[in-house]
């Protein structure tokens, strides 16, 4: 698909068939994310598949919204503060480099034919703690990742006049 198509079409579905995903997809899905560029290239996250019906339960105990579980695979972001370029001021650039790792996941898997949904609402601690893991990774993001039960509806956008101005 054309990249400015996957811009176009890609939405965030709520919605997904049990069906699994194949792995020369998540390959490149992955390549992708592999591929997204960080401050000073220091690549400051994981990204864990979370696959296993044992494993997916204790991400959705953390989220509320029943439609997660449906999905084949949940992908959980992380980012390691402690390995992040620092800012002047001395704070971790993680979690952009992990947005736009992110981002290079949901574009590739909508290329892919796949769907996502960037979830930021839920319970970061909890997930931490039922993730078990160590006190250097913090949860960023997540996002189901499957095929779309059913076609998304196109959305509005603002104008452009709305979005950008000149100086």
């Amino acid at each position: 698909m054309d990249f400015y198509e996957v811009l176009r079409t890609r939405r965030s579905i709520r919605g997904y068939r049990p069906d699994p995903v194949p792995t020369d997809k998540l390959d490149r899905i992955r390549e992708a994310v592999q591929l997204a560029p960080t401050a000073c290239n220091l690549q400051p996250f994981k990204f864990l598949f979370v696959e296993s019906p044992a494993a997916k339960a204790l991400v959705c105990e953390c989220y509320g919204k029943p439609w997660l579980a449906e999905a084949p695979l949940t992908v959980v972001a992380l980012g390691h503060p402690g390995s992040a370029w620092k800012r002047f001021d001395g704070t971790s650039a993680h979690v952009i480099d992990v947005s736009i790792a992110m981002e290079h996941l949901v574009l590739a898997a909508a290329a892919e034919g796949l769907g996502t949904c960037w979830v930021c609402a839920f319970d970061q601690k909890k997930l931490h703690g039922k993730l078990g893991l160590g006190p250097e990774w913090d949860v960023v993001a997540l996002t189901p990742l499957g095929f779309a039960a059913v076609p998304p509806k196109p959305l509005q956008r603002k104008k452009f006049e709305e979005l950008f101005e000149s100086r």
